[in-house]
């Protein structure tokens, strides 16, 4: 009896431990919305559209700005003196898993992938996790908004762009369903030999299956859009009326210039008015035929070798600025690799020194540009009286390694945290270290 008593008072201090611990690991509480008007003033700053205010102040009421110009022209309020820093818009990160995903292999922690080939009605607003411990490094390095986006199948779903703090999906959420993702069959794929590791690219065999199918789900979506009061209603096919009214994006994964057209006049075929191409490693060619078609583009990371062996070193870190000087609307993401979103600034700063775009038109790809393509520019993207005030001070370059030094940030006019796991763990061993 007493081994027993034993060991239970052992569970119980175990199972104490661990609450305790997860306790001290928990994210900072979101933050509260300053009282009044709160000045920051004397910082250069950055407007996000190309423009910048040398000695410049920036207010905010209740969550809005309220002026955007010279210093010396600044309302009163709580005044907060920046001067030597610079004050950015909050950073939009596109086309990722943040939120949906938090440990790569603890399936319990993977929220973004659904069974099935045609899921539009599958939302990632539902999904997201606003505890994830990959949030707080986005605010740390300027990251204020982040579109969440689900995968898997042909129709994957639909996205949902979240800022980054909130208790709660519902507070988190700055714009609701604002699109479709479909992954468009490319003509040729691409396998693996186990036995060497070596690549094969061949016909892609179930191309043409996929397109029919594709072509009888958007057929059957626009003939349900013409039923006034469907009964019973098809959530899948409800979920499609958005983007065929124009009310939302289609995003279309595609690389490949032939797959780019084709996915694009097939949307076309349907009237679908606001097209995206995500992914558009070879929109470099097909400039002219996006810019005709008016379609956006979210270009893939670009730290990263070309694709294809014949293609110049630097094609990558030169893609959106190749876009961007074309006329095309592009923005840059780090689709796919959500453990490293929190390094979006810098794509956009190597895509400045490797393009003739200059560090504010690069600041555009993840700013300006990025609320353009998630439909949220009028709330956020540049700093203009009327807007989210949901901005960054930084020491110095947000694009740049050296200067990109977040000291405060704001989400709404509230001021937020910027701790996270990465810095409690980098002061933990710090601390273990110095003391030998």
């Amino acid at each position: 009896m007493r081994n027993k008593t034993l060991i239970f008072t052992m569970c119980q201090l175990l199972i104490t431990s661990l609450f305790l611990g997860m306790a001290m690991a928990q994210n900072p509480a979101p933050g509260r919305m300053a009282q009044g008007v709160v000045t920051l003033k004397g910082a250069t700053i950055h407007i996000g559209d190309g423009n910048i205010i040398e000695n410049g102040a920036i207010s905010f009421l209740d969550g809005k700005l309220t002026y955007v110009g010279n210093a010396n022209a600044a309302p009163g309020g709580t005044v907060h003196d920046v001067t030597g820093k610079h004050i950015y818009p909050g950073l939009i990160s596109l086309n990722t898993t943040v939120g949906l995903k938090e440990v790569a292999s603890v399936r319990a922690t993977l929220d973004y992938y659904e069974v099935g080939d045609i899921n539009p009605h599958i939302r990632a607003l539902v999904a997201y996790n606003t505890d994830s411990e990959v949030i707080p490094t986005l605010r740390a390095n300027g990251i204020l908004l982040s579109q969440a986006v689900p995968e898997g199948g042909i129709v994957s779903g639909s996205s949902s762009t979240f800022y980054s703090d909130g208790w709660n999906w519902e507070d988190a959420v700055l714009k609701k369903d604002d699109g479709v993702w479909l992954s468009w069959p490319a003509y040729m794929s691409t396998a693996i030999n186990a036995q060497d590791l070596s690549t094969l690219t061949k016909k892609n065999e179930q191309r043409q299956a996929v397109v029919e199918l594709l072509k009888t789900t958007f057929a059957e979506a626009m003939a349900y859009a013409q039923i006034k009061n469907p009964s019973p209603v098809n959530i899948r096919m409800e979920a499609m009326k958005p983007i065929l009214r124009g009310d939302a994006n289609l995003y279309i994964r595609a690389e490949h210039a032939k797959d780019m057209i084709e996915a694009v006049r097939f949307a076309k075929e349907f009237n679908i008015k606001k097209i995206v191409i995500a992914g558009g490693d070879q929109s470099y060619k097909i400039v002219d035929f996006l810019k005709e078609n008016d379609v956006s583009v979210i270009v893939n990371p670009t730290h990263r070798l070309p694709n294809n062996a014949d293609e110049p070193v630097y094609l990558p870190y030169e893609l959106p600025g190749l876009l961007q000087q074309a006329g095309v609307r592009v923005a840059i993401t780090y689709s796919g690799e959500w453990w490293r979103t929190r390094n979006l600034a810098f794509l956009a700063g190597t895509a400045a020194g490797f393009s003739k775009m200059t560090s504010e038109q690069a600041l555009q790809l993840i700013t300006k540009n990025a609320a353009e393509i998630a439909g949220v520019d009028q709330e956020v993207g540049t700093l203009e009286v009327g807007k989210h005030a949901s901005i960054l001070v930084s020491t110095g370059d947000l694009l740049d390694m050296r200067g990109n030094g977040i000291e405060k940030a704001y989400i709404r006019g509230a001021e937020v945290k910027l701790d996270d796991k990465q810095k409690r763990l980098y002061m933990k061993y710090q601390e273990k270290y110095q003391a030998k």
